[in-house]
């Protein structure tokens, strides 16, 4: 069986690394996101789903956009199957029909819950208490195609979207190893979705780790831990911003986003809109991150007052 993969961050990778060892499966080609400045330097950089298949030894192939430049590639390489798994790109009706067995996406919700492109983030931001992965088959719309095997966990408590996509990461290739292994034995079934208990999530943008402290303290607390690791929630610190990393709710009352306490002993507490939360983990302005009561050992809190 020819397949070819398609996929970019680190969510990606464990599912093109078991197609790569499942048995009687050759993975012909990778398509991926063109390499993008990262880091101060702003240096190219290639995906993880790129370093891993090219550490393969596997053709890798990068269309700007793959409807419009990909075409050709991907008709060459004659895929059986398409895998695809967070690609980051809307894959036309034209592609959809090159390979003959289909297209199967590796989805990080329980469909028909959290579509879109950011599902694992949405899912703690939305208090969600159990989430997990879907396998699908694709058609032309975003995330509406059959499912066909789902998987789900627990979120733990206090997870952060970073920890919870690399759990969610091994439980994709799991499910997509399982799904092929019922494609070939012919036991694979194709389960419609409820349109009706659809939701769909937009794209997550720097703009929303402005929190609103006059928002509940659950309400918070899922947001910083839903928006790390990136855009992260940050409040105004020393003429910057400290990042605020992981929080959970505590007792304390004040006026929203009011610093109740901020010191080695108690670390840091800030005020919402009903009760507070404790952040568990900071990273100051060019600093690592680190527990707050660390922080405050080295850096005294001074009480800013207009």
């Amino acid at each position: 069986m020819r397949i070819v993969f398609m996929g970019t961050p680190e969510f990606a990778v464990p599912s093109l690394q078991m197609l790569i060892a499942y048995p009687g499966a050759e993975v012909a080609g990778v398509f991926t996101q063109p390499d993008r400045p990262r880091g101060r330097g702003k240096k190219l950089m290639p995906s993880p789903v790129k370093a891993a298949a090219l550490a393969a030894g596997i053709p890798v192939f990068q269309p700007e956009k793959i409807r419009r430049d990909g075409m050709d590639q991907l008709r060459d390489l004659k895929p059986d199957l398409c895998v695809t798994a967070a690609f980051g790109q809307i894959l036309s009706k034209e592609i959809l029909e090159i390979p003959p067995m289909g297209n199967i996406n590796v989805h990080a919700s329980l469909l028909p819950k959290h579509r879109g492109s950011a599902p694992i983030a949405w899912a703690i931001m939305t208090g969600d208490r159990k989430c997990g992965v879907t396998t699908m088959m694709m058609d032309e719309g975003i995330d509406t195609g059959d499912m066909l095997l789902r998987k789900e966990t627990e979120i733990r408590e206090n997870e952060t979207c970073g920890e919870l996509t690399e759990r969610l990461s091994l439980l994709g290739a799991e499910a997509l190893r399982e799904t092929l292994e019922k494609l070939e034995a012919g036991t694979l079934q194709r389960i419609p979705q409820n349109h009706e208990e659809m939701t769909y999530d937009p794209m997550l943008k720097k703009e929303m780790g402005e929190a609103d402290f006059a928002r509940t303290a659950e309400e918070i607390r899922c947001l910083i831990n839903g928006l790390n690791p990136w855009p992260c929630v940050s409040i105004p610190w020393e003429e910057d911003r400290m990042k605020l990393l992981r929080a959970e709710r505590t007792d304390g009352s004040g006026t929203p986003g009011e610093i109740l306490k901020a010191d080695p002993k108690n670390g840091l507490v800030i005020a919402c809109g009903d009760g507070a939360v404790r952040i568990l983990e900071v990273q100051a302005p060019g600093g690592k991150k680190m527990r707050p009561e660390d922080y405050f050992r080295g850096h005294p809190f001074r009480q800013i007052s207009d």
